[in-house]
C-alpha cells in the first residue's frame, strides 16, 4: 500500500509498466470535471473509473483484495477513509474469489484506517486488503485499475 500526495505520483511510475500511462492521464485531465463512468486507456489492462460513492461506515465497508489488478484511488469531493489490512491476515482465508470482477471480500474490520483527502492518492496492490469508501456523505473519486 502507498498513500501520498498527488504531487508525488510520478515518483511511483516505475512500480508497474502501465503506471506511466495512468499518471499521464491523471496529470493531464481535470479529474473533478470527468463524468461518472469508465475510460479504457489500454483496453481492459488499464481502466479509469470515475465513481460516486454512497455514504458508508467502517462497519459497512468490507475488506477486499484483487488478484489481477492494482488500484490507484483518488478522492475528489471530500475526505475518504480507507481501511487497510495485510491481505494474508484477511479472514476468512478461504473467502470465495469472483474472477469476473477480480474481487474477494472478507469479514471483519480493517487493522488501520487512513483519511485520504482530495489531492492525495492510495495505491493498493494484490496483497493489500482494503476497505475503501468510508465517508459520512459519499465521495466522487477516481479508481484506476492497473493490470498487475
Amino acid at each position: 500500500m502507498v498513500i501520498d500526495n498527488l504531487d508525488n505520483l510520478e515518483k511511483y511510475a516505475s512500480l508497474n509498466p502501465l503506471f506511466p500511462k495512468a499518471i499521464e492521464f491523471l496529470k493531464s485531465h481535470d479529474l473533478s470535471a470527468l463524468e461518472v463512468g469508465k475510460i479504457e486507456l489500454e483496453g481492459a489492462d488499464l481502466v479509469v473509473n470515475i465513481a460516486q460513492t454512497a455514504p458508508k461506515t467502517k462497519e459497512a465497508a468490507k475488506l477486499e483484495t484483487h488478484n489481477e489488478f492494482i488500484d490507484i484511488q483518488i478522492p475528489l469531493s471530500g475526505v475518504e477513509v480507507m481501511g487497510y489490512t495485510d491481505g494474508a491476515k484477511c479472514v476468512p482465508a478461504d473467502a470465495p474469489y469472483n474472477a469476473a470482477k477480480d474481487i474477494t471480500f472478507f469479514d471483519g474490520l480493517a487493522d488501520a484506517y487512513i483519511p485520504v483527502e482530495p489531492g492525495m492518492f492510495a495505491i493498493f496492490f494484490p496483497q493489500d486488503g482494503h476497505a475503501p469508501g468510508i465517508t459520512p456523505d459519499g465521495v466522487k473519486k477516481v479508481i484506476v485499475k492497473v493490470k498487475a
